[in-house]
């Protein structure tokens, strides 16, 4: 589903509904201007206007419902079903081997790494952030699973989008790992070879006992439910985790390369 339809089921619950564009403003005080932009797909709907449309359209949550599906599939094509198992998960292990992992990048770093090469239009480095950025609502729900993040010490030392960035981003990982379900490791360069050399990769774990994998080439990503791959990444991020400092000797790291309090 994309927006377009959305929008559709948005004017049809009005109109079954008898409401004008105006005639909903008032009714969830937001202004007619917005509800135009939004009709004609120039502002993108927020989640708090689906609910409140659902009340006052008495739609049983269908807009809602709707605008959740419509979310999961922005971005590339292929990443639409690793984001079902990430907004599911219990249990997140990521390791990443050069950059941050997105769901703990700053939207500069981001949009540094999304616009780098000049591979994109301006448009689409716009949306991909815009996605990247609603991802990480996943660390600040009141479910949000447990995560462990372990990145390669050439991730937090590599200034992408230049020194102020990378420092501003330094500082999110410090302030993420205040969060009660968030642990962050780095695996020292004074390691040398390391199982991890092939890439980065993520393990997602659902409330059944699901499991699986996210891996990505320099073309796309992947999603892996094949359990003697699990059972591999398993042992690499064993191993990987096992030459890593420990959670206060990393942070302690990141203060160190941090130039600004």
């Amino acid at each position: 589903m994309n927006f377009e339809m959305w929008i559709r089921a948005l004017k049809a619950a009005r109109a079954a509904a008898g409401v004008s564009q105006e005639g909903l403003a008032a009714l969830i005080k937001w202004s007619p201007s917005l509800i135009a932009a939004i009709e004609t797909g120039r502002r993108r709907p927020t989640m708090e206007f689906a609910v409140a449309s659902d009340e006052a359209l008495q739609t049983g949550g269908l807009l809602a419902a709707l605008l959740k599906e419509a979310d999961r599939e922005r971005g590339p094509s292929w990443f639409a079903a690793w984001r079902g198992y990430e907004q599911e998960a219990t249990r997140l292990r990521a390791f990443e081997p050069c950059l941050v992992p997105g769901l703990l990048q700053t939207e500069e770093y981001a949009r540094s790494v999304i616009s780098a090469g000049g591979l994109q239009p301006p448009a689409m480095v716009d949306e991909l952030v815009a996605v990247r950025m609603e991802r990480q609502q996943v660390l600040h729900r009141e479910d949000s699973p447990q995560c462990v993040f372990l990145l390669d010490e050439t991730a937090v030392r590599r200034p992408v989008g230049g020194p102020a960035v990378l420092d501003a981003q330094l500082g999110r990982l410090l302030e993420a790992t205040e969060l009660p379900h968030v642990r962050l490791h780095i695996l020292p360069v004074s390691v040398g070879a390391h199982v991890g050399f092939g890439g980065g990769f993520v393990l997602a774990e659902l409330s059944g006992g699901e499991q699986a994998i996210y891996l990505e080439n320099a073309a796309r990503g992947h999603v892996v439910n094949d359990p003697e791959m699990i059972r591999l990444m398993d042992r690499k991020w064993d191993s990987l985790l096992g030459e890593a400092l420990s959670t206060s000797a990393s942070l302690d790291l990141i203060r160190k390369l941090k130039v600004t309090p």
